[in-house]
């Protein structure tokens, strides 16, 4: 099975405690965001769990924690964007950001990383030379410690709009012009461009268009052939694969004007007052009217084929 940490908040950063507990325990407890009554409880075990996925702008809070890694496959998205604090008002200096990636790069293996340059967008401040000037400094400054970039363009959905009622979408032709750009710089620091529900209009330049967080790209962290079961994509033009996300929306402290997770500024306050490092919950804890499902848990790795054995000809 593949357990994601990131779609909701940001673990790594604001509660890696309560993952290295969770992970000691082998027990973790989810609630669906739209039934809260309703309660996934997930057993979290090596046998078990083929790859956790990490997302993540800020990972060194949950290095003195890696250990706990052991024995699991292992994927991590580090965001590192050129916004400053007008935009994403707690997340720590770039220049930090970018020395951690690579000390977790080292950690894990250059398979098991992928650096996120998104969402992008354009004003008066962030322009596209800004943008590409940018971008070629951290590109430069990653080579050698990933082989993926994901990017892709701000979305104005209705929570974005409330938080951020500055924000613009960025034209076709400035997301063109700023693709093929991206990817003729991060071509030559050796790094393969994913645009991230974007469509296939980056494809004929040379973008890899297949998504970002899919089965391949856990199949070459760990090495291994994985029979994953179908699932209907969140979105048509996403060709991820999530599944088994256990975070919790409105719980992300990096307070990103964009942020698609975070709905309610004020309800994130509340709820990271309600985080306990010991509950099975990343918020809360167990209440009387819960139903608890347990998940059924069982490894995906295709016993007879290591990932390797394809490229045996």
């Amino acid at each position: 099975m593949i357990i994601n940490t990131g779609q909701r908040t940001d673990i790594p950063a604001f509660y890696p405690q309560w993952l290295a507990n969770r992970l000691i325990e082998g027990i973790v407890c989810v609630r669906n965001p739209f039934n809260p009554e309703q309660v996934s409880r997930y057993k979290l075990s090596p046998e078990t769990v083929d790859v956790i996925g990490f997302c993540s702008k800020n990972p060194a809070p949950f290095f003195q924690y890696m250990d706990l890694l052991k024995g699991y496959g292992q994927y991590w998205f580090v965001t590192i964007t050129p916004y400053g604090r007008d935009i994403e008002p707690a997340v720590p200096d770039k220049h930090k950001i970018l020395s951690d990636f690579k000390v977790l790069s080292k950690m894990v293996g250059i398979n098991c990383i992928g650096w996120r340059y998104d969402p992008i967008l354009v004003n008066d401040r962030y322009t596209i030379q800004y943008h590409l000037k940018a971008f070629e400094q951290m590109a430069s400054a990653l080579q050698g410690y990933t082989q993926t970039v994901v990017i892709s363009f701000i979305d104005l959905y209705e929570k974005v709009k409330r938080n951020f009622p500055q924000a613009r979408t960025v034209s076709m032709e400035d997301q063109i012009f700023l693709g093929k750009e991206l990817i003729k710089i991060a071509t030559s620091h050796d790094m393969v461009v994913k645009p991230c529900g974007e469509g296939q209009f980056l494809s004929e330049y040379g973008a890899d268009c297949s998504g970002c967080m899919t089965i391949s790209t856990y199949e070459k962290a760990i090495g291994q052939k994985l029979l994953i079961p179908k699932k209907k994509p969140a979105r048509s033009e996403c060709a991820c694969y999530l599944s088994g996300d256990i975070g919790a929306y409105d719980s992300c402290g990096h307070l990103c004007r964009y942020c698609y997770a975070n709905n309610d500024i004020d309800a994130v306050k509340r709820n990271m007052k309600l985080h306990d490092p010991n509950s099975h919950f990343l918020i809360g804890d167990y209440k009387e009217n819960d139903v608890i499902h347990d998940v059924e848990m069982k490894s995906y790795i295709d016993p007879q084929l290591s990932l390797f054995d394809t490229y045996i000809i």
